[in-house]
């Protein structure tokens, strides 16, 4: 990890050093998977096996997910598997049952009456990664909220292994949600086939869940799609920035480090230190706990584009971190409570040493769909309102419309839009007769 020095750096060099590495092949990607959506809205179900066959590796006869699948997943998990699903099922419960929204009503003058009430989205699809790490956490991650929306309908597509089988993890977890429609579909191939529908796929209205670069450009581009469905935010590869002071532990930094880079050779860590000698500890530690990793080989690739920004104060370490908006923040300084203030553009913050990102992963309660590529300034990590829409509803009375109507009446003609006032109007001269 090369260190940088940030208030060296010039405000390009700056911007270079919180450049995601995965942008730059941007164009290649878009181009690829237009190909693939166009082929998919073309040729339906067909497309979907050929393509599963080509990345996958999997010749499908069914592309659902059958009655004997699901009970063979339970039945292939041992009782404390299944234990620690439910735990982390009921966390999740349990903190996104917390923002249920409340229904507003108001009076905002006599006789007028404004609401605003809240429906489930209709039909809602959701995208579990699979591939070389299944993340079942996913599947819960999405499965509990739109449970708890009540979305009518709900579409779980992940890709199978070369065995034609999805992994057993992700079934009880899409179980332990209430969801029975899973598919095996994975890539842009699969989000195609839910913005869209196929003979075997039903259309949803939206999409959620993160990906790869595929993922998040086939998200992107059937969302401005008018024919497509909405997308709940660009949630693409991971990405995690520790602010790590002189008082933390290197071990763990090191440990926070790599677990987002073994996600993928397209994740992207970053340590922001206030020393190059502590940085020089973190680094030791780097290498002595990859040498141990199964998924050596791909956390040494994400490391490759990753760095150390040295900061000369928290202030300064504040403001790189809301310069790049990261997916995931650690704060493991002597007082991270007193820093989360500063903090304005992060998916999650995980304070102090004893909060790994991992819990947040997993089962501490907070959803791990969450903004990539710099969202964060702009949007939010998945919730229970994300699964919602919400409308508003206003009603008058004869009294409200005759107090509000000459003020509407006024406002319309000065726009000039006469057939606005006159909806007004002949509605008040029904009143005078």
């Amino acid at each position: 990890m090369k260190s940088l020095v940030w208030k060296k750096l010039s405000a390009r060099q700056r911007a270079a050093a919180l450049q995601r590495p995965a942008q730059a092949a941007r164009p290649q990607v878009a181009a690829a998977v237009a190909r693939i959506i166009a082929d998919v809205r073309r040729h339906g179900d067909t497309a979907l096996r050929r393509l599963t066959a080509k990345f996958d590796g999997a010749r499908l006869s069914s592309l659902r997910v059958g009655a004997a699948e699901f009970a063979a997943a339970e039945k292939s998990l041992s009782a404390a598997d299944r234990a620690a699903l439910r735990t982390a099922c009921r966390n999740l419960r349990r903190f996104h049952a917390a923002q249920q929204p409340a229904a507003v009503r108001v009076a905002t003058m006599p006789g007028v009456v404004c609401e605003k009430v809240v429906r489930p989205v209709g039909r809602v699809g959701l995208y579990v990664p699979g591939g070389s790490a299944p993340l079942f956490s996913t599947a819960l991650m999405l499965g509990v909220p739109s449970q708890l929306a009540g979305n009518p309908v709900r579409v779980l597509c992940t890709p199978p292994g070369r065995d034609g089988r999805v992994s057993p993890w992700i079934l009880q977890a899409a179980r332990l949600c209430g969801i029975t429609e899973v598919f095996k579909l994975g890539g842009a191939q699969a989000i195609a086939a839910l913005a869209y529908g196929t003979a075997s796929v039903p259309k949803c209205d939206k999409l959620f869940g993160p990906g790869n670069a595929f993922v998040t450009e086939a998200k992107l581009q059937v969302s401005r799609d008018a024919a497509g469905a909405a997308i709940d935010l660009p949630a693409g590869p991971s990405e995690v920035m520790v602010i790590a002071d002189n008082s933390a532990e290197p071990a763990f930094v090191a440990a926070d480090l790599l677990s987002q880079a073994e996600h993928g050779p397209d994740s992207q860590v970053v340590l922001v230190a206030f020393s190059e000698k502590f940085a020089a500890r973190v680094r030791t530690a780097l290498a002595r706990q990859l040498a141990a990793l199964p998924r050596a080989a791909v956390a040494q690739r994400a490391l490759a584009a990753s760095r150390v920004l040295l900061a000369a104060s928290t202030d300064e370490a504040a403001a790189i971190a809301n310069a790049y908006a990261p997916e995931h923040l650690i704060l493991q300084v002597k007082s991270p409570r007193a820093l989360l203030p500063l903090i304005t553009t992060s998916g999650s913050v995980f304070l102090g040493a004893w909060t790994p990102e991992s819990l947040g992963d997993y089962a501490s309660g907070t959803n791990h769909v969450l903004p990539t590529y710099g969202w964060a300034r702009a949007c939010s990590g998945l919730g229970l309102t994300d699964f919602q829409r919400t409308m508003t509803v206003q009603e008058a009375s004869p009294r409200g419309l005759r107090r509000l109507g000459p003020v509407v009446e006024r406002l319309a003609l000065a726009e000039n839009l006469a057939a606005h006032q006159r909806a007004v109007r002949v509605r008040l001269d029904a009143l005078k007769k």
